[in-house]
């Protein structure tokens, strides 16, 4: 029975007694209750009207009313009779003398004699079961607050699904430097002979959603020992000393049941580099950290007890705890090449999402290079649920493009209008980055543009890498700078006017420009330096307190330089558009036709031609004037494939 249940059957208890105890309460204030020796008394003076035995139980009324010490007038009276054999007698015989004018005996009632005993023994009764509730849910409360020390790691169930190497894919590396952990938990003989030791800690490290979690479930299933899994704000709540507390009950129970894997995702969280605890007084999460380090250096190998930790932020762990006996391998789980793409497809497609024979896996993979294993999920899922909506038996390769476009681009805003005018901006606004991604060569090859507002976006030129790209050139990076001003140029050169559109191209070009100068050393005149420093997210112990290290005199230089790599590519941009303007024209204007072209569309108009005729959508995309044109979308660092402008 669970405690809702006890709850309720407890509160009817109660409600039932309640409603026992107003039933026998007598009605109204005139009733008195007596002695017996009373009522004995009083009947052999005649003083009672009637009388009513029932039982042990005896009622009348008073031949004349009167008032009590309270003033209030009394008409009956009631009392209990000890266990008499002739009293129905004797009051017979008060009736046959003329001292009582009625009298009237019934059977005794059962139900009568029940309600006395519960009106004696239940008050009793619900005080020891309210008493009983309360005890066990203090107790309870008890046992939380003792528990509150311990670690809130989550095993795997047994009706849980074995993860093995079998169902990671894309990160074959990180899979063969996990190998040897499995074979240790599986024989660790085989390396104690020999003198080798396992390593105590190995560190998952790599962007988000490439597979560093199931990578870990994958050697707990592979080794078929005991998983907990944690995550590093787990550890630190409110009360001081709750995370050392944590730390050190999820050690012991990783020894009591060894061999195992500890797991701590997002060990960031508390393995963060110590420092001076801006917030005053002790810091929480330093101790923590402090009783991580002792546990981590205080268990043996030999114990068979494994730690994987998770992060995707290496540069901020303390170095404390990155030194050899703590983790002493660390396991890069990166973006998948064009290889990985296709094996982690396969995996979220095999038995899964039945695929039409237009699909291929390998074009799909080559199209969305710098996806992560969890991008490329969300993606073969996008295109499931695009396939169900137009109630196909299997999943088409056009699912998978759009699916594609939704990811990269957003999705498709057609519900609000848009004025022709502003309309128009948008067209050519976007026909002048396509024009410089067409032309300049120095860059990836135009994919598709579209005027169709997507996400944030008014409009959107989306050019794709033919390869995995992981080194950025001096000359690429003034080609984005330059396509990315072709918008602001072409509004210009057409409408003789800017409009808000260009904002987020020139926040790109001009930190594009900056990086260069101040972090790639790519300026003639400042030369190979770093002015930039750590340009990382500020945490608590190592940025504080930075302060500037370059001169009034070389940040004026480093403004310059910026400035004049900006306009450089700028007035570059402007003249190829001012000598393409009539391929620009012919691309604004099939985009106000056909609001989406693709690549071999836009090679055709770049070449002179024309487009065959297409019906234009009967929904014209929205606008908002003063909305930018947001470049920004799904764009990510350098060198990563999305490039959208």
């Amino acid at each position: 029975m669970n405690s809702m249940m006890k709850s309720v059957l407890v509160w009817v208890g109660i409600v039932l007694l309640l409603l026992l105890i107003v039933q026998n309460v007598p009605s109204g204030a005139r009733t008195q209750e007596i002695p017996f020796s009373t009522f004995y008394t009083e009947g052999q003076t005649g003083k009672y009207r009637s009388v009513s035995l029932s039982g042990f139980e005896v009622e009348g009324t008073y031949k004349t009313p009167f008032k009590n010490s309270k003033g209030e007038t009394i008409e009956r009276f009631k009392t209990v009779t000890p266990p008499m054999q002739d009293l129905g007698a004797k009051i017979m015989a008060w009736k046959q003398d003329g001292q009582v004018e009625e009298f009237k005996a019934s059977k005794p009632n059962d139900n009568s004699s029940w309600s006395m005993y519960l009106l004696f023994w239940g008050p009793l009764i619900v005080f020891v079961v309210l008493w009983f509730v309360f005890m066990r849910q203090a107790q309870n409360g008890g046992n939380k607050a003792m528990s509150f020390g311990k670690a809130q790691a989550k095993g795997l169930s047994s009706t849980a699904k074995k993860i093995t190497f079998n169902d990671v894919a894309g990160c074959d590396e990180a899979k063969d430097d996990l190998k040897e952990i499995v074979e240790f938990l599986k024989e660790p003989s085989k390396f104690v002979k020999l003198g080798g030791r396992i390593p105590k800690g190995v560190l998952l490290v790599g962007p988000p959603g490439t597979g560093k979690t199931l990578l870990a479930r994958a050697v707990a299933g592979e080794a078929k020992v005991q998983f907990f899994s944690i995550s590093g704000s787990d550890f630190v709540e409110m009360f001081v000393g709750v995370g050392a507390s944590r730390v050190r009950d999820l050690f012991e129970q990783g020894k009591k049941s060894a061999p195992c894997i500890i797991f701590i995702d997002e060990i960031d969280a508390v393995g963060r580099h110590r420092g001076a605890g801006l917030g005053g007084g002790h810091d929480e999460r330093e101790q923590t950290l402090n009783q991580l380090l002792v546990e981590m250096d205080g268990f043996e190998g030999t114990e068979g007890v494994i730690l994987i930790a998770a992060t995707n932020r290496p540069d901020v762990l303390d170095p404390a705890l990155l030194r050899p006996g703590r983790f002493d391998r660390r396991v890069v789980v990166d973006r998948p090449d064009i290889r990985g793409r296709v094996a982690i497809l396969t995996v979220h497609t095999a038995n899964k999402i039945p695929l039409a024979p237009d699909v291929d896996l390998e074009t799909l993979a080559r199209g969305t290079p710098g996806f992560a294993g969890a991008d490329l999920a969300n993606l073969c899922n996008e295109a499931a649920l695009n396939a169900a909506r137009s109630n196909k038996a299997w999943v088409e390769m056009i699912d998978f493009e759009n699916a594609k476009d939704k990811v990269y681009m957003g999705a498709e805003r057609r519900s609000l209008v848009m004025t022709d005018e502003d309309k128009k901006i948008t067209a050519y606004h976007e026909a002048g980055h396509t024009v410089l991604a067409a032309v300049i060569e120095e860059t990836d090859p135009l994919h598709k543009v579209t005027i169709i507002p997507r996400g944030q976006a008014l409009g959107v030129t989306w050019q794709l890498p033919e390869r995995d790209r992981f080194n950025t050139t001096k000359s690429y990076m003034e080609a984005r700078i330059a396509i990315s001003m072709g918008g602001r140029i072409a509004e210009e050169v057409f409408f003789n006017q800017f409009s808000t559109g260009a904002s987020n191209d020139i926040q790109q070009a001009t930190s594009l420009a900056k990086s260069m100068v101040t972090k790639y050393g790519m300026s003639e005149r400042l030369g190979p330096l770093n002015y930039g420093g750590d340009q990382g997210e500020v945490f608590i112990g190592r940025d504080y307190g930075q302060r500037r290290d370059i001169s009034e005199d070389t940040a004026r230089l480093i403004d310059a330089e910026v400035r004049d790599i900006v306009h450089r590519n700028y007035e570059k941009a402007k003249n190829i558009i001012l000598e393409k303007k009539t391929q620009l024209i012919a691309i604004a204007e099939s985009l106000l036709i056909h609001e989406t072209l693709t690549g071999e569309d836009i090679k055709l108009l770049m070449m002179g031609g024309t487009l065959p005729p297409r019906k234009a959508s009967t929904n014209t995309p929205p606008s908002d004037p003063t909305q930018p044109d947001n470049l920004a979308l799904g764009q990510g660092n350098l060198g990563q494939a999305l490039k959208p402008i």
